[in-house]
């Protein structure tokens, strides 16, 4: 795993200064301790920064073969066919590893090369005969990478917006746009960014720069496909499933360092785990966080897991009190991130890199098989609202919602006055809210006139209703997977594991994201993904003779931390201060009596603003650390 950052010229092939290369992957040091490169010429420039994985010694980068040239982030699984289909075509070899397969597989297929790709991948090749630069990310958005375009003409791009923001001419100015798009999910997604003109390559896009052409924008090249359905026993795709995971877990075993795997005693580490130790002639690495509240602590589950399978356990137990790692993830961000289990990510991600360079993780699986319970209360509503006309939908359940007394406080089922809320509304709208922080109408509250006036109409959650409405999808569950798969994975998700493992110099893989396995999950009928209430229900069903039903069937957890806790004892000081906040009112965006209002009514119990106040807090510190 690595970082990368590059510049070129699409007019005129100016010179790059190598020090501003040098500047850019420096900032990005921690994603590759193990060495860096940099590679110029006329009106090019490639950065990299490496953390060895395979070929630990040969397969320096940048590569260049006297064409080509490459700077590239990530892993391509499929490698060793790939080098023996195209050694059958002519091409010859000077290293063992993936980054030479690439420089390859771009003069035989040119873009088309992706679709042969298995892996989690960004990166840039430079074709000096072609004249063109070739920017690529992996179908999920594992690998980040961001671009902008410069005053002097240039276009620069870095894994990390710190890569960017290393060089001279950016210009720091905050995007309003962005800062709603954050206060509704907590997370910057991929189509925004906070500093405004930079862009994210999206999942699955590729962006070809040609010489003395515009830059044009990017193009897609795969999408995920709900539309079809996979017909057979339960027992037969539950096969299938397992096999499947299986290949998927053990391509991603292959690495020349320490290889472990992270443990929450979760059906999905856990299945990760189990199929490991099938394919390991040793004993499996493992690690786990535990918390000094029971209630959080899933050491037991996990516990149970190595047990099973004779891993080589860790564990650490960790304060769910303890704020102190703020700076740290507010720096290794970036951008704003209110995610509060990133706190807990990064103490798994520290812990396993004591013992290994490499960790395979459970996650994907939620997104790719119905795992939230939010689906089913998704699925539950569409049904409901298919009962009625929209405009009566609207009269009754809108009446209901507004005179029905609000709850925040309960469990879901139990709080009507939402469920009421969100029946009156279009289902795009309403699981669009299910996924957000702060509603609309509290975001209305805390901007100010100006700022609204200036966001003209811009609403976070219309771009999860647009996803939704044309998804390629055939009901509820499939269009609120397929708009989680699009925003909220590598939104928040994929954003929080690469961060707070590269922070460390782990590297982390995600064996149930395989786009193959995820292309087969979503050819499943819902009703094997979600049935009776139980998401994940064939995984569970396939994993019997692997795993205890204690783990299968076992309440989910996650990594919870008591935020809302923290602003009534040891952060109730800072969320008070957020309305004096210099930073914050220097925006000239919010409205500060509001801010104080939630503060106050947080702290005396009165409301639950928890989630909301630490999104101030992550977004004031963001600001002041990039903007001063």
């Amino acid at each position: 795993m690595c970082g990368i950052a590059g510049i070129f010229h699409p007019g005129t092939p100016k010179p790059v200064e190598p020090n501003r290369i040098l500047a850019m992957t420096a900032a990005q040091a921690h994603r590759g301790p193990d060495g860096d490169g940099i590679w110029t010429a006329p009106g090019v420039g490639l950065g990299h920064r490496r953390l060895s994985i395979i070929d630990l010694e040969g397969s320096p980068q940048p590569m260049s073969d006297g064409t080509l040239t490459i700077t590239y982030n990530g892993e391509v699984y499929n490698f060793a066919e790939l080098r023996a289909e195209l050694t059958a075509k002519g091409a010859r070899f000077r290293t063992e590893g993936d980054t030479e397969v690439l420089l390859h597989a771009w003069r035989a297929w040119g873009p088309s090369m992706l679709d042969r790709l298995n892996g989690m991948f960004a990166f840039a090749i430079h074709d000096s005969a072609a004249h063109t630069l070739f920017l690529a990310r992996d179908r999920m958005g594992v690998k980040p990478l961001h671009y902008v375009e410069l005053a002097d003409g240039s276009l620069a791009f870095a894994s990390e917006l710190k890569g960017l923001l290393a060089h001279p001419q950016l210009r720091r100015v905050p995007d309003l746009s962005a800062v709603e798009d954050y206060l509704a999910f907590g997370y910057v997604p991929d189509d925004a960014c906070l500093v405004a003109g930079v862009k994210k390559l999206a999942a699955g896009h590729f962006l070809l720069v040609e010489r003395r052409r515009p830059v044009p924008s990017p193009r897609k090249w795969w999408d995920l496909d709900f539309s079809n359905r996979a017909t057979g026993s339960a027992r037969a795709l539950g096969e299938e499933l397992v096999d499947r995971m299986r290949a998927a877990v053990r391509s991603r075993m292959v690495a020349d360092v320490p290889l472990g795997a992270f443990l929450s005693g979760g059906v999905d580490s856990s299945a990760v785990v189990a199929l490991m130790a099938e394919a390991s002639p040793k004993a499996v690495r493992t690690c786990t966080i535990g918390f000094d509240e029971a209630g959080h602590d899933e050491r037991e589950y996990a516990d149970t897991v190595a047990r099973r399978f004779a891993t080589d356990h860790r564990e650490r137990v960790v304060q769910s009190g303890d704020f102190g790692l703020i700076d740290t993830l507010v720096a290794s961000f970036d951008e704003p991130f209110a995610d509060a289990s990133a706190l807990a990510t990064y103490q798994v991600c520290a812990l396993a890199r004591e013992n290994v360079t490499v960790a395979l993780s459970g996650d994907g699986a939620d997104e790719a098989l119905a795992g939230y319970r939010r689906y089913k209360f998704q699925a539950a509503e569409e049904r409901i609202r298919g009962l009625l006309p929209e405009h009566l939908r609207e009269d009754v359940f809108g009446t209901l919602g507004r005179w029905y007394p609000k709850a925040d406080w309960a469990p879901r089922p139990m709080r009507a006055k939402s469920t009421l809320v969100a029946l009156a509304m279009g289902g795009g709208e309403a699981y669009a809210r299910s996924v957000g922080v702060t509603t609309p109408e509290l975001r209305a509250d805390l901007f100010n006139a100006s700022a609204r006036a200036a966001l003209q109409g811009h609403r976070a959650e219309d771009r999860y209703a647009a996803t939704m409405a044309n998804a390629p999808a055939r009901d509820a569950i499939d269009r609120a997977q397929y708009a989680d798969i699009k925003h909220w994975l590598p939104g928040d998700i994929l954003t929080k594991v690469d961060r707070t493992s590269m922070a460390v110099g782990l590297e982390a893989r995600e064996p149930l994201l395989d786009h193959r396995l995820i292309e087969f999950c979503a050819t499943l009928p819902a009703n094997m993904r979600l049935r009776h209430g139980e998401g994940k229900w064939l995984m569970k069903k396939a994993m019997e003779p692997y795993l205890p039903r204690e783990i299968l069937y076992r309440q989910k957890m996650g990594f919870v931390t008591p935020i809302s806790a923290w602003f009534r004892e040891g952060l109730a000081g800072e969320a008070s201060a957020l309305a004096k906040s210099r930073t914050l009112g220097e925006t000239g965006w919010f409205d500060m009596a509001t801010i104080a209002r939630i503060a106050d009514e947080h702290r005396m119990g009165r409301a639950e603003h928890g989630r909301t106040l630490w999104q101030f807090v992550m977004l004031e510190r963001s600001m002041k650390r990039m903007f001063g």
